[in-house]
C-alpha cells in the first residue's frame, strides 16, 4: 500500500498513466536551440495523437522549419486530407521554456472568422524538490521537455472539432497547452542556480527560495507568451475567451484566470474571460504524513505546495494573496478558499467522489482491500464536496467515482437531474450572454446541477466500475463486497442490490 501511495502522489491532480522512454538533458537542451527558434509551425508528414486521456502521446514528428510545417499543412489539404488537428506552435520568445530547458508551446485549430476561443491547460500534478523531479523526469518525461511532442494532436470532447462530440464548442478557436513545468501552472521561474555553498541562520532560510535544481519552472509565464502569440491570430478581436483545464490544469485556470483577464484588457481586447474548472476542485488531506517531507516522497498536497512554491517562485491571485499570511499562500491552491475572490465567471465540474482525491488518502477502488474506516471516508467526502460547492453559481456534479471528463469523448453521457454537461455549460453561456446584454437570462436552463443522492454510483448515468485484476464492470456492492467490505455488518444486502440503490438513485442522477 505504501509503494501504492507513492505512485498515486506522483499522479494525483494528473489522471496520466503513461510511461516513455527517458530524454538525455542534454539533447534536450539542444532541442531548445533549434526548436524553440522556430517560433511557428513545425513537422513534416505530422502524425496525430488521441487526445483522449490515457494517451501516452508517444508518437514522434520528425522535426523541421516553420515553413515546412506550413508546407505540410497545405499539401494535406490540397489533397483532402484530415486538416481537423491541432498543430505545433513553439513559444517566440525563446527565454520562457519547459522544464529541462526546450521550448515550450501550445497546439492551435483555428476556426476562421470564429471570435470564440476556448484555451486548454493540461493536468498532471507537479514536483516539488530535486528527488521528486528528477523522478518525474525519468519517468513521465513529456511532463518537463517537449523534445518528444508530436506535430500535431486530435482533441477529444470539449476540444473536438466534430460537431456531433463538441456540439457549442467544435467551432471556436481551439488552443491546447502542454503541461511541462510541473508546477501546478504557477510558476514564474527563476532559471536554476548553482548549489550554494553551505550557509548559517538567516542566509540558510533565503537559501529556500533558491532554484538549486537542474530545472526551470515557468507555468504561468507560458500561459502568458500563449497569449501574447495569439495575437497575431485574433485573440483580441475575440467575444469570449474560456480558460480550461482538468486536474492540475483545472488547478491553474483558477490560479490565472484573473490574470488572463487582465493580460487581454491590457492589450486592448474586449472580451469576456471565463473559467471552466474540470477536476481541479480539491479539499485538503485528512491522512496523517510522515514528519520528515520533503526528505520522502509521502508528504501531504498541503506540504507538497507549500515547498514547492518557493522553488517555482510560484504566483496566486492577488485578492487570494491578500487573504493570507506569509508562508500561508498555497491556501489558494483550493478552490473553495479561493472561489469568492475571483471576478471572472467560472464554472466547476467535480466528480462527488474524484479517484484522485480518494488515492491520496491510500483508497484505491477496484483496489485489493477496503477498510469500514476507508468506506467511512469515502462517504464524508461525498458530503463535504457538496458542501464545498454551496456556493458556486455554476457547476455540475455528479455523485460518481471518476476522475475528469470535459476532454473524453462521452462526455455528453453523463447527466444531473436529467441535465447534460454540454447543455448545462451552454445554459451558463447563454446566462452570461444574457447579463452582458441587459437581457433576464432564460427560465427551464439549469447550471447549478449538484447530485442530491448521497452514495458513489447513485446516479445512473455513472462512468462503470472496473475490477483492476478482471477488467470487468461491477456495481458498488459487487466492489465493496469484493474489496473485503462485511456488507450485512454495515446493513447493505448484497442480494438485494437494485433495491439497495433505488431510493438514491431517485433522489439524483
Amino acid at each position: 500500500m505504501k509503494i501504492l501511495g507513492q505512485v498515486a502522489f506522483l499522479l494525483f491532480l494528473g489522471g496520466i498513466w503513461c510511461q516513455n522512454n527517458r530524454n538525455a538533458k542534454a539533447s534536450g537542451k539542444s532541442t531548445k536551440k533549434s526548436g524553440g527558434n522556430q517560433g511557428g509551425d513545425v513537422g513534416q508528414s505530422p502524425p496525430v495523437v488521441d487526445l483522449t486521456p490515457g494517451s501516452t502521446g508517444s508518437s514522434r514528428g520528425t522535426g523541421g522549419t516553420a515553413e515546412a510545417g506550413r508546407d505540410s499543412a497545405a499539401g494535406a489539404q490540397e489533397a483532402g486530407q484530415q486538416t481537423d488537428d491541432m498543430r505545433l506552435h513553439f513559444l517566440k520568445n525563446t527565454q520562457v521554456t519547459c522544464n529541462d530547458g526546450t521550448a515550450a508551446g501550445f497546439y492551435l485549430k483555428e476556426f476562421r472568422g470564429s471570435r470564440r476561443w476556448l484555451l486548454f491547460l493540461e493536468g498532471g500534478w507537479c514536483c516539488y524538490s530535486k528527488e521528486t523531479c528528477d523522478s518525474r523526469y525519468q519517468n513521465i518525461p513529456r511532463l518537463m521537455s517537449s523534445s518528444g511532442w508530436p506535430q500535431t494532436k486530435r482533441g477529444t470532447g470539449i476540444l473536438s472539432s466534430q460537431a456531433e462530440e463538441n456540439q457549442h464548442w467544435h467551432n471556436a478557436n481551439i488552443v491546447f497547452i502542454p503541461y511541462c513545468s510541473s508546477d501546478v501552472w504557477s510558476g514564474t521561474g527563476p532559471a536554476p542556480t548553482p548549489p550554494p555553498r553551505p550557509r548559517q541562520g538567516r542566509e540558510k532560510e533565503r537559501d529556500k527560495n533558491t532554484n538549486t535544481t537542474e530545472y526551470t519552472f515557468m507555468g504561468s509565464l507560458i500561459i502568458r507568451e500563449v497569449i501574447k502569440d495569439l495575437v497575431p491570430k485574433g485573440i483580441k478581436q475575440a467575444t469570449v475567451v474560456m480558460l480550461s483545464g482538468t486536474s492540475a490544469g483545472g488547478t491553474g485556470v483558477l490560479l490565472n484566470i484573473e490574470r488572463v483577464a487582465s493580460q487581454l484588457e491590457q492589450l486592448g481586447a474586449e472580451t469576456q474571460v471565463r473559467g471552466l474548472v474540470d477536476s481541479g476542485w480539491f479539499l485538503e488531506s485528512k491522512q496523517q504524513r510522515s514528519p520528515n517531507c520533503p526528505e520522502t516522497i509521502s508528504c501531504s498536497p498541503e506540504d507538497a505546495i507549500k515547498i514547492g512554491l518557493r522553488l517555482w517562485n510560484g504566483v496566486v491571485p492577488d485578492r487570494c494573496r491578500q487573504l493570507y499570511k506569509r508562508g500561508e499562500e498555497w491556501q489558494c491552491f483550493f478552490g473553495h478558499k479561493l472561489y469568492s475572490t475571483l471576478t471572472s465567471p467560472l464554472f466547476v465540474v467535480q466528480w462527488l467522489f474524484d479517484e484522485e482525491q480518494l488515492r491520496v488518502e491510500n483508497i484505491y477502488m477496484g483496489g485489493q482491500s477496503l477498510s469500514e474506516e476507508q468506506w467511512q471516508y469515502i462517504q464524508n467526502l461525498g458530503r463535504e464536496l457538496k458542501n464545498s460547492l454551496r456556493d458556486v453559481t455554476a457547476v455540475f456534479a455528479p455523485s460518481c467515482l471518476s476522475h475528469t471528463v470535459i476532454t473524453k469523448s462521452n462526455w455528453m453521457s453523463f447527466q444531473v437531474r436529467g441535465t447534460s454537461l454540454p447543455r448545462a455549460l451552454n445554459c451558463w453561456d447563454r446566462s452570461l450572454e444574457a447579463t452582458r446584454n441587459n437581457r433576464t437570462p432564460a427560465k427551464g436552463c439549469p447550471f447549478h446541477l449538484v447530485d442530491t443522492c448521497q452514495w458513489p454510483q447513485c446516479n445512473p448515468t455513472c462512468p462503470a466500475l472496473v475490477d483492476q485484476a478482471t477488467q470487468q464492470e461491477l456495481t458498488l456492492l459487487q466492489m465493496l463486497a469484493a474489496m473485503g467490505l462485511d456488507l450485512q455488518k454495515l446493513g447493505l444486502d448484497p442480494q438485494g442490490d437494485a433495491d439497495s440503490l433505488a431510493s438514491m438513485v431517485s433522489n439524483g442522477g
